[in-house]
């Protein structure tokens, strides 16, 4: 089995999805080094630490503070989940979900084909990026 996807060039819907943006420590301190922040300063703004889990605040009106206008404000450095979107396991690993995945992402049956082993590589990452979220698998 093999799957499509190219990112199109000015679309940010993968941004506007609801639900949660989730972050590794690393993320954390590169995305605070990015915005001038220190560490602590950007967790008190930007941050909501769970036991096992980080994830972004969420501003009123948007799904993410740094989605603007003209893109993702912080593309360089962004986190994990968003940089291996839509390779996660639960859209790679279910044919039907990548599918159903297309009202979301314009980029997904488009542009060269990416073999199946290589998109589990992808969101094997994500597993190893946010134990927490993965871990009833393992069950």
């Amino acid at each position: 089995m093999h799957l499509r996807f190219a990112c199109q060039p000015g679309c940010t819907k993968c941004c506007d999805v609801k639900g949660f943006v989730y972050i590794t420590e690393n993320d954390l301190q590169r995305m605070a080094l990015y915005t001038g922040l220190s560490a602590k300063a950007f967790e008190k703004k930007y941050v909501v630490r769970f036991k096992q889990l980080l994830r972004l605040r969420k501003p009123r009106k948007s799904q993410c503070h740094f989605l603007l206008e003209g893109g993702c404000s912080v593309h360089e450095v962004k986190p994990v989940q968003c940089r291996l979107y839509p390779f996660w396991p639960e859209l790679v690993e279910e044919r039907l979900h990548w599918e159903t995945e297309r009202i979301n992402c314009p980029g997904i049956g488009k542009g060269e084909l990416i073999q199946i082993g290589e998109a589990c590589e992808m969101a094997s990452e994500m597993k190893s990026a946010y134990p927490a979220l993965y871990e009833k698998e393992k069950r």
